[in-house]
């Protein structure tokens, strides 16, 4: 039985969601290894509608483990929050159930302050960053002064982290035009909530070794998509941690021989939340019916994503950096009725052909797409589920896509409910 890892491909906004609920069903743990509750996930099952940002999809699963690492960075209230809601749509949510590791960083209200107030003093040059907190988090964690899951036990260890996280940040959110932070009001509400979330803590990476031993399936659930990772993506419009599957092994405390597979969700074709260089973008009516018809906006923050062509280079290397053995195609459905696509090929940049996406951002912004022009399709393609309920000229696209990438196609997702989907391989049976 192989442990796999769920990654995207492209800027997010994949539809993980649906892809690792499906693989979840089949697994006995669901790992979060990575980003925090900047990240949104929609489920749709039996016709219930879950958005999840930080719980790992398999919580709305009976039976399964679920498991926030040491990778992310947590909000308290904002996990509070977000398990009450499951509550009350009826999941139960219990330390047996759930486990976050005790090394885990913690988003404390002022994270989000800061990164409000940072993006404002941007001006024009914004980042697009969703202002939880999350950059400044794993600042602080970087920087060694982080509060974590395993401190909210003792009072004592809170009031000396504090002390030295408003050393650190007053000055800075004074420099900015803010006011500096009362101590006495936060240490209160980190006391609050503390003893809602300790009951959780618990060493993950004993419990994943444990479950690896004992032949238990283990589904990593990756955030965002490798496009936006901090070092491969296109930086700085990037997130704040490392998206690659490579971090599944160090944001949960598995060995990295632990990681079988690795799935690469990637949308039929392109999306982009915020700012950042886009090569394929369509700003026409193109553009506007991919957006509407892909009900395109943001879980956690309601932005519309910014809509374009499939674009292969990126995908190619995503594929390439991410050690991707297979994708999950999703939202094939969204084409129907397009007399024609485009497939992004290559690039030119300044002239010259190139295979790839330059890490230089004014590189980036210079980039233009080389197209291949395929038939469309006027058929429907939502809720098939075998190739034989697929157009001809739907499988060509496909084949064409899988070619393009340099890897294969794994399953095929038709629509948001989760048996739409056609399964090629099976990434727990390799």
């Amino acid at each position: 039985m192989a442990n796999v890892v769920v990654v995207g491909s492209q800027w997010g906004d994949e539809g993980k969601g649906k892809i690792v609920d499906w693989l979840s069903e089949r697994a006995d743990v669901v790992v979060r290894f990575q980003g925090g509750h900047n990240a949104g996930h929609t489920l749709v099952i039996d016709g219930e509608v879950y958005k999840l940002s930080l719980l790992p999809s398999g919580i709305v699963r009976p039976g399964k483990r679920s498991v926030i690492g040491n990778g992310v960075v947590v909000d308290p209230w904002a996990l509070v929050d977000e398990i009450g809601r499951l509550e009350a749509q009826g999941v139960a949510i219990t330390p047996d159930k759930l486990t976050i590791a005790w090394n885990c960083a913690l988003i404390l209200p002022f994270h989000g302050e800061l990164d409000g107030l940072r993006e404002d003093a941007r001006g024009g040059v914004r980042i697009g960053t969703t202002r939880r907190g999350i950059g400044p988090a794993y600042e602080d964690k970087v920087g060694r002064r982080a509060l974590r899951v395993c401190d909210l036990a003792d009072a004592k260890t809170i009031e000396a982290r504090i002390e030295g996280l408003l050393a650190h940040h007053n000055p800075m959110r004074v420099g900015l035009g803010g006011d500096p932070i009362e101590k006495a009001p936060l240490l209160e509400k980190i006391n609050e909530v503390g003893p809602k979330i300790v009951p959780f803590a618990a060493p993950a990476w004993r419990l994943l070794d444990r479950d690896r031993k004992a032949g238990k399936r283990i589904l990593f659930e990756g955030a965002q998509g490798l496009m936006l990772d901090i070092d491969h993506g296109t930086y700085p419009y990037v997130t704040s941690s490392n998206t690659a599957a490579g971090q599944a092994a160090a944001g949960s405390g598995v060995a990295p021989r632990a990681i079988d597979y690795v799935l690469g969700i990637t949308k039929a074709y392109t999306t982009r939340v915020g700012a950042g260089p886009f090569p394929t973008e369509l700003e026409d009516d193109i553009g506007q019916r991919l957006g509407e018809r892909g009900h395109e906006f943001g879980t956690v923050t309601g932005r519309s994503r910014r809509c374009g062509w499939f674009d292969t280079v990126m995908v190619r290397q995503a594929v390439t950096v991410g050690g991707i053995d297979g994708i999950a195609l999703t939202k094939l459905d969204v084409l129907d009725g397009l007399e024609a696509l485009n497939v992004c090929t290559g690039y030119t940049l300044d002239g010259e052909a190139i295979d790839h996406l330059p890490a230089s951002m004014e590189e980036q912004a210079r980039v233009a797409p080389v197209y291949e022009t395929l038939e469309g399709w006027s058929e429907s393609t939502e809720g098939a589920r075998s190739w034989a309920d697929l157009p001809a000229t739907a499988v060509k696209y496909i084949r064409r896509i899988e070619e393009l990438i340099q890897a294969p196609v794994a399953l095929l997702s038709t629509s948001p409910e989760r048996e739409d989907t056609i399964l090629v391989r099976d990434p727990f049976q390799i």
